[in-house]
């Protein structure tokens, strides 16, 4: 296997990094992801246990691994990292996609997991774990469990995974010499999200652009009808009498609901679609006495790579690379040898 370069240690000794602690849920057919940075700084006694696979070395199969934990077993898997983002790629993305969009979503997983094990500052995660295998990092399944998923069609989907993976290995995506936040969702409004306007966290990399291919994707738009006593009790409300709900006062610049009043009390947009479960915080209600139907646009939190726009952009022949700068605004791909030496500086 074609050695990759990996991540030093040379640079977490008696330095200090400021790198954002971020949550991510990924979706996974009927899930999506989230990601909430927070500022943290990270001292290298606080990466202890990390370091010994943060030194420099050739990367080889058996070289650096990742600790994942198994939330069915409840048990650590130590997973190669290659192969770990192999299992996340075919977690989180249909191996039926264009090969340049699975190419995306293989950097966006190695970027991830590059920032977690630097980090390493995830108090919620059991001892010894770097991740989690679900939606609160990423989404991870072995190679048994995607035989076990896939069946008959495991030995195609594997191999165009493991082609995007292998034609990446290494690159990372990295903003002023840092990994980034590299948050995915499935599906947009035809626009992606600020991440300011949905986290409040100005991150200057992750603006809102048009997203046109999305139409495409079968979350684009989806209607469902609830009681009035939902809405209620998820948000704490009293509704009026009547056929009313609420006023939406304000959009983002991604076209989602940013503030609306009901009963009078002001909830973000995010604030009503977390509360209800809603696919998007671009929404729409029409009540009818006590049924509420509400319209939504979009699948996901909205921030990032739009999984089904990168599936689109490689459609029309756009490079994983042209993907990866589009969505993530002044960004670089820096090759595996790159990423060393920035970390190395």
């Amino acid at each position: 296997m074609m050695k990759k370069a990996v991540l030093s240690s040379v640079a977490l000794a008696g330095v200090i990094l400021f790198i954002p602690s971020i949550l991510v849920t990924v979706f996974s057919d009927d899930e999506e992801m989230f990601v909430t940075p927070e500022a943290t700084v990270q001292s290298s006694e606080a990466v202890n246990g990390k370091v010994e696979k943060l030194e420099l070395e050739e990367y080889t199969e058996d070289g650096m691994t990742v600790s994942v934990y198994r939330s069915q077993t409840e048990g650590i898997d130590e997973v190669p990292l290659e192969s770990y983002i192999v299992g996340v790629v075919a977690s989180e993305m249909p191996a039926s996609f264009e090969m340049e969009a699975l190419k995306a979503q293989a950097l966006t997983a190695r970027t991830y997991i590059y920032e977690q094990l630097l980090n390493s500052g995830d108090i919620h995660l059991p001892n010894g774990a770097d991740v989690t295998d679900t939606v609160t990092h990423q989404v991870y399944k072995s190679k048994e469990e995607l035989k076990e998923e896939w069946e008959d069609d495991y030995n195609w989907k594997i191999a165009r995974i493991k082609q995007a993976v292998f034609e990446t290995g290494g690159e990372v995506i990295t903003y002023e010499g840092e990994p980034i936040t590299a948050s995915f969702f499935s599906t947009s409004n035809g626009y992606t999200e600020n991440a300011h306007e949905y986290w409040e966290n100005e991150i200057p990399y992750l603006q809102t652009v048009e997203s046109p291919w999305d139409t495409e994707s079968p979350r684009f738009e989806n209607e469902q009808t609830i009681h009035r006593t939902e809405i209620e009790e998820a948000l704490g409300v009293r509704l009026p009498e009547g056929n009313t709900i609420g006023e939406i006062r304000s959009q983002t610049s991604g076209e989602r609901v940013d503030e609306v009043v009901i009963s009078g009390q002001t909830f973000s947009g995010r604030d009503v679609r977390e509360a209800l479960e809603l696919d998007s915080s671009d929404f729409t209600w029409v009540r009818d006495g006590d049924e509420i139907t509400i319209t939504t646009k979009g699948w996901g939190h909205g921030v990032g790579m739009s999984q089904y726009g990168a599936d689109g952009m490689a459609k029309e022949g756009h490079s994983y690379q042209d993907i990866i700068h589009y969505y993530y605004e002044g960004v670089d791909i820096k090759e595996p040898e790159e990423s060393y030496a920035l970390l190395d500086e």
